[in-house]
């Protein structure tokens, strides 16, 4: 039986020869979430040399298939130069995406090489809220005045096909000579009419229009009312500065979805994959997990409140539900990124040990971290170090167990067939809490004549 060649195997060996052609070729033949995946798993150097090869028209339609979070750490390692070439081949939405994930610095680099009509349009669209209408409309658009003619129109189309030819072309908006929005043209009012009729004369007067400050609810309710294939976007004045798509508004709900759904996992400071650097994931992972320390501490002191009366193994019963429920919250972490590589095609159900690699190692530095705080709170509390290393071992144990398992349960029941989304969260709660319980108690069992008097 022939051994099957991982795509990014394959990518590498292409990138190897430094044949631009066969890499273009090979790259065409990918969906886009196997171009992302293939990507996100080749090296820094691998990735910086695709680009190098790649025509900056070939890396922008790449860099469209991936998410938007990767695509901004990839291009922030090239040269400015180098990056400006690529970002100007993207469509503005896209742009503005990219440049809105990177840092400031980085991103007002790129801008000062880019062409200066193209770098004017990113700023004034990265002033706008990203979930306005400003903020996912698209500046690519066609749009006359009302004096011109159907001549006017078709020779433009024709002299300017190339460029006009990647247009999402639906409607052809007309204005004034202040640039107000007065007018709409679909595709078939043009064919009719002589080729000097102006095109006051056959547009749709008072076309449906949105304001640019409209929220993505505001945009969600007048697609729902109104089946079009697009609506343009007008200023405080009314002049027409861009046209927003249904697709851009299904997109915005989807992330908005998906970034309350991180938070509610605890992965804060915007999406985590795990191609991202290991102290990276791990800082934005620690600065939530290091909060819910805090709160459960809080949480406990009630019943510490009573430590007098119990016996010592009621004193470890403090750090019990402690140790379980912070496990449970790094189980969370790991199921949340299992959850959106699924969803973006960048890991598949069968690379569990390709998984439980990346997390082992986040497991075992937020374990060791969080042990040492919970282990250090114990220590000073009762002034007991062999307590301390009770409870910060079982943490530091439990939390590269429930990472592992967090990290694997959502590829696992995918292959099963379940649903990952209902099923991960209760049974990684589960076998948290029976571990976290049995590393305390069998812990403390092992050192219990040092524990004597608390």
């Amino acid at each position: 039986m022939s051994k099957i060649i991982p795509t990014w195997d394959m990518l590498s060996d292409l990138i190897a020869t430094q044949n631009s052609a066969q890499l273009t070729e090979f790259l065409e033949t990918l969906s886009p979430s196997e171009t992302a995946r293939a990507i996100s798993r080749l090296d820094e150097d691998e990735q910086q040399m695709l680009f190098s090869l790649l025509s900056p028209e070939d890396a922008a339609d790449m860099i469209e298939d991936i998410p938007d979070t990767q695509a901004a750490d990839l291009v922030e390692d090239m040269p400015s130069a180098q990056a400006a070439a690529i970002l100007e081949e993207l469509s503005s939405d896209h742009l503005v995406d990219v440049l809105g994930e990177m840092d400031e610095e980085t991103s007002d680099a790129i801008l000062a090489v880019m062409d200066k009509e193209d770098a004017e349009e990113a700023r004034m669209l990265l002033e706008y809220d990203p979930n306005c209408a400003g903020g996912l409309m698209i500046s690519e658009f066609l749009v006359y005045r009302t004096d011109q003619t159907i001549k006017d129109v078709l020779n433009d189309l024709q002299l300017n096909r190339s460029e006009y030819v990647d247009y999402h072309v639906q409607y052809f908006y007309v204005v004034d000579q202040s640039e107000k929005l007065v007018g709409v043209l679909r595709m078939h009012d043009m064919l009719f009419p002589t080729r000097g009729t102006q095109l006051d004369q056959i547009m749709l007067s008072s076309p449906l229009s949105v304001s640019d400050k409209a929220s993505l609810r505001e945009l969600e309710d007048f697609f729902e009312e109104h089946n079009l294939l697009g609506a343009p976007v007008v200023d405080d004045v009314g002049r027409l500065v861009g046209v927003v798509l249904p697709n851009a508004i299904e997109e915005a709900i989807n992330k908005r979805k998906t970034k309350t759904f991180l938070r509610l996992s605890g992965i804060i400071g915007g999406e985590e994959f795990r191609t991202m650097p290991l102290l990276t994931r791990s800082g934005r992972r620690l600065s939530w997990l290091s909060m819910n320390i805090v709160l459960n501490i809080i949480a406990a002191s009630v019943i510490a409140l009573y430590q007098d009366t119990l016996a010592a193994v009621i004193t470890l019963a403090v750090f019990l539900p402690m140790v379980s429920d912070m496990s449970g919250c790094s189980g969370n972490q790991a199921v949340a990124v299992s959850m959106r590589e699924l969803s973006l095609g960048l890991v598949r159900p069968g690379e569990l040990l390709w998984v439980l690699a990346k997390e082992a190692k986040i497991g075992i530095i937020n374990g060791l971290v969080l042990g040492l705080l919970l282990g250090g709170v114990a220590f000073f509390w009762k002034g007991n170090p062999w307590l301390g290393i009770v409870v910060g071992g079982a943490l530091a144990a439990n939390t590269l167990v429930s990472v592992l398992l967090g990290g694997m349960l959502p590829l696992v029941l995918k292959k099963l067939k379940l649903d990952p989304a209902l099923v991960s969260s209760p049974l990684l709660t589960t076998v948290t809490d029976m571990c976290g319980f049995f590393f305390v108690l069998s812990f403390a069992a092992a050192v219990l004549p040092n524990l004597g008097g608390m």
